[in-house]
């Protein structure tokens, strides 16, 4: 793909409320000529943001002096618009190039962005010469800048020079945006010092710091405590009394960035790899599952249970132990679903447990059940408790229960929520009660559940007795976990400020009755988009990139996915298929929804021109590396007379 023969599209200037990471100086597109830039479009709630944020950081690193990334943040919540908390989450997670605060959605909205994450390659005039959603472009960015390179060269309008990124001061403390905790035998606390790339044993005061089990490197390395790395760890679970000696470790840390499950053995401090291979699980990617023989890499089956190093995983969130299941359950943020390891001498084997990888709320049998980011776990306690699972389900605002059947499988159930794009704090009656992507979740020996409600700075109850919601507690900073303390005839509640870097303890109230508030509700800002009923083509441009093409060595090399909520949206189009490209009929019957797509382009590196032909004449000795691109959108739209016959969601074009 030439970049000549793009159309000529002048990019937009960047409008926002204010800029990070530029010492307070104002960037304009004027000021990156000669540079290539790559906007990524941005909110930081989203695990798929995530991902697209360490994928670029080779990018940034191999190209430094060519390629200018500029963030724009364009919150999907409420609280994702505060400017503290954006800042916050830019220190967080290590964004080391400039961000611009687009809280209204201007520039998102100049861009035509659909999703998040968007991205889109700027050419060193101020030409718009790509556009990309979804994660899985790194290898296409690379290759895109590659060529741009040579050809503005050749032309004497590429400018070579550092990127206009100041870095903030950084906080300093013993915790460093800590994410989940949990109480040790000893009495001590163990926490997520995600921050840190580490684990910090703290005294009970929740204080005092007793060690440090990692290196506060990151990295995936094994051994001491000294030597140990992680990246941004967040769910712990102590392992059962009688399996600690077997399998050799005490704790499960689910380390997140690293997409691995490590085992700690708290006598040492010894630190071991028991689940994951270090490479991210992408959606219908080939390469998911290693095959012990070296030979081919495997499809992943999900009917399958396979030797737990075996499998990469993808952003592991939390884990908790399930008795009825023999397993720990994993709740696997980045792709929406829930996965069962368990544990072995030899690491032990895993299995997708619940979730078709699809994001939204869907109840009921874990093989159709619908997840969002599912990001905290805690079993259910009381005198009624069968082995259910609390679940806070992050992007949909969600308080879900897992139950465990006797043949294996779960059941999901949502107590509190209503799907990915209603939010906000509203106590009261469970099925009129609002969250704001909650984080963490402890469960109450009434068999009530602590939502660490993190947006709404709150912790929130929800006790199935009464079938309501009330307040605990508000005015937190992004809590993200609750440890429940039991003392004699009190209770404390422990809860994890991320973005305050501390622990703060809280006693329950008398009764458990706590306050009733209603803060409103909220939807997703984004305009929708107008379309008329009857027929809707719907197409999703992708291209190769440059030196790739379309690899079907293993079937169709593309997907489409499409359904809509309310489902009475559309009256023919939904389902799965193979072209990226589908004639949708819209309910003239039906106002407005969501549409749901999820796209799949998998493509492979073409040999070079010079490679050798074998006797079959193929290359030789010519093994292309595999892309894949994925994106799932939820597109608001509204049903009106003479709205667009034709949606276009670029995957990359």
């Amino acid at each position: 793909m030439s970049t000549t023969s793009l159309p000529k599209v002048r990019a937009s200037e960047l409008v926002g409320r204010g800029w990070l990471n530029t010492g307070g100086r104002t960037i304009t597109l004027a000021d990156l000529r000669g540079k290539i830039v790559l906007l990524d479009f941005w909110t930081f709630c989203c695990i798929n943001c995530l991902h697209v944020l360490d994928e670029l950081r080779e990018l940034e690193e191999q190209f430094r002096d060519v390629l200018v990334v500029v963030g724009v943040h364009s919150p999907k919540f409420e609280h994702e618009a505060d400017p503290v908390a954006l800042a916050a989450a830019v220190e967080r997670y290590e964004v080391h190039h400039p961000v611009l605060d687009d809280p209204e959605l201007v520039t998102w909205g100049s861009y035509t962005a659909r999703a998040w994450p968007t991205l889109v390659v700027v050419d060193p005039e101020g030409y718009v010469v790509a556009q990309m959603a979804g994660e899985g472009h790194a290898s296409a960015i690379a290759a895109l800048v590659r060529e741009l390179v040579g050809e503005h060269e050749a032309k004497g309008t590429l400018h070579r020079g550092d990127a206009p990124y100041v870095p903030p001061e950084p906080t300093s403390g013993t915790l460093r945006f800590p994410a989940k905790a949990v109480a040790l035998p000893n009495g001590n606390l163990l926490v997520a010092d995600a921050g840190h790339h580490s684990l910090a044993e703290l005294a009970p005061d929740g204080e005092t710091l007793v060690r440090r089990i990692g290196s506060g490197a990151r990295g995936l390395v094994d051994g001491a405590a000294d030597v140990a790395r992680f990246s941004e760890p967040n769910g712990l679970c102590l392992v059962p009394e009688v399996l600690r000696a077997t399998l050799g470790y005490d704790v499960l840390v689910a380390d997140t960035v690293n997409h691995a499950l490590r085992g700690v053995r708290l006598e040492t401090g010894e630190v071991t790899t028991v689940a994951g291979t270090g490479e991210q699980f992408m959606v219908g990617g080939p390469e998911n599952v290693l095959p012990d023989d070296g030979g081919p890499a495997l499809a992943f089956d999900p009917a399958e249970t396979y030797p737990a190093r075996s499998v990469r995983l993808s952003s592991p969130w939390d884990v908790a132990w399930s008795e009825e299941l023999g397993a720990f359950v994993v709740a696997m943020a980045g792709n929406h679903t829930l996965w069962a390891f368990e544990p072995g001498p030899e690491s032990g084997t895993v299995r997708l447990l619940a979730g078709t990888m699809n994001e939204g709320l869907e109840d009921g049998p874990g093989g159709t059940a619908w997840f969002a980011q599912p990001s905290g776990l805690a079993p259910v306690l009381g005198s009624d408790a069968d082995g259910s699972l609390w679940l806070a389900d992050a992007e949909t605002s969600a308080l879900r229960l897992v139950t465990p059947a006797a043949d294996g499988q779960v059941q999901v159930r949502t107590a509190v929520g209503q799907g990915l794009f209603d939010f906000g704090h509203r106590d009261g009656a469970a099925d009129q009660a609002l969250l704001q992507h909650p984080l963490g979740v402890a469960a109450l020996s009434d068999g009530s559940a602590v939502v660490a409600d993190t947006y709404n700075g709150a912790l929130r109850r929800y006790d199935p007795a009464s079938n309501e919601v009330t307040t605990l507690a508000s005015g937190l900073a992004e809590p993200s976990d609750v440890v429940v303390q039991v003392g004699g005839d009190a209770v404390h509640l422990l809860v994890v400020e991320s973005t305050a870097h501390r622990l703060t303890r809280i006693a329950l109230p008398a009764g458990l009755a706590g306050e009733v508030l209603d803060g409103g509700a909220h939807r997703v800002a984004r305009p929708a988009t107008e379309i008329g009923a009857g027929s809707l083509r719907l197409e999703v441009p992708f291209v190769p990139a440059p030196g790739q093409k379309l690899d079907d060595r293993w079937g169709p090399s593309t997907s489409l996915r499409v359904s809509a909520t309310p489902p009475e949206l559309l009256l023919d189009g939904a389902g799965d298929g193979v072209e990226l490209h589908r004639d949708l009929v819209i309910n003239p019957e039906v106002t407005e929804g969501v549409l749901h797509v999820t796209a799949k382009a998998a493509s492979c590196d073409l040999p070079p021109e010079d490679q050798p032909l074998g006797p079959d004449g193929e290359p030789e000795d010519f093994f292309p590396a595999c892309h894949l691109a994925q994106q799932d959108w939820g597109v608001p739209v509204r049903v009106v007379d003479g709205g667009t016959s034709r949606l276009d969601l670029p995957l990359r074009g």
